[in-house]
């Protein structure tokens, strides 16, 4: 039998950005819209700005980190939406404001943060199996 809270379990992978939806499928159409307001406020801001996840990987506020090298950094989401939550980010961006702006040469972080999902995931337990979540631009959801 598969443990329901591992089944609804996900870890998110990102560039730059929150995800904050809803595993309830009631609330999901009012979950989206305020995703999307956001979304689309966020996109006014510069790609390169400062963001709270620089904060995050800067120790200037604090994280509930549960992976770090490098390269990438994973931590539990403040706002969690389903029992394990994670974000995986890396620690420079070099361009990658989202997945949209990937060139070839951000092919190794971007291998890296899938790597990182299924590293953190076999840390969290998740044996039988997770989700991945990638936003992309304001209609993606994707937050500053």
């Amino acid at each position: 039998m598969i443990n329901v809270e591992k089944r609804n379990s996900r870890i998110e992978v990102i560039t730059s950005h929150l995800l904050n939806s809803s595993p309830n499928p009631s609330s999901t159409s009012s979950s989206m819209a305020s995703e999307k307001e956001a979304a689309l406020a966020a996109a006014s801001t510069p790609p390169d700005a400062s963001t709270i996840f620089d904060k995050i990987i800067n120790k200037e506020i604090p994280a509930n980190i549960v992976y770090e090298d490098d390269q990438v950094l994973a931590f539990r989401d403040i706002n969690p939406q389903a029992p394990i939550h994670i974000l995986i980010i890396p620690k420079v961006k070099d361009g990658l404001s989202g997945l949209s702006k990937a060139e070839e040469r951000h092919f190794e972080i971007l291998g890296r943060l899938l790597y990182t999902a299924k590293v953190v995931a076999k840390q969290e337990g998740l044996d039988d199996g997770y989700r991945i979540v990638i936003n992309d631009g304001p209609l993606g959801c994707k937050l500053n």
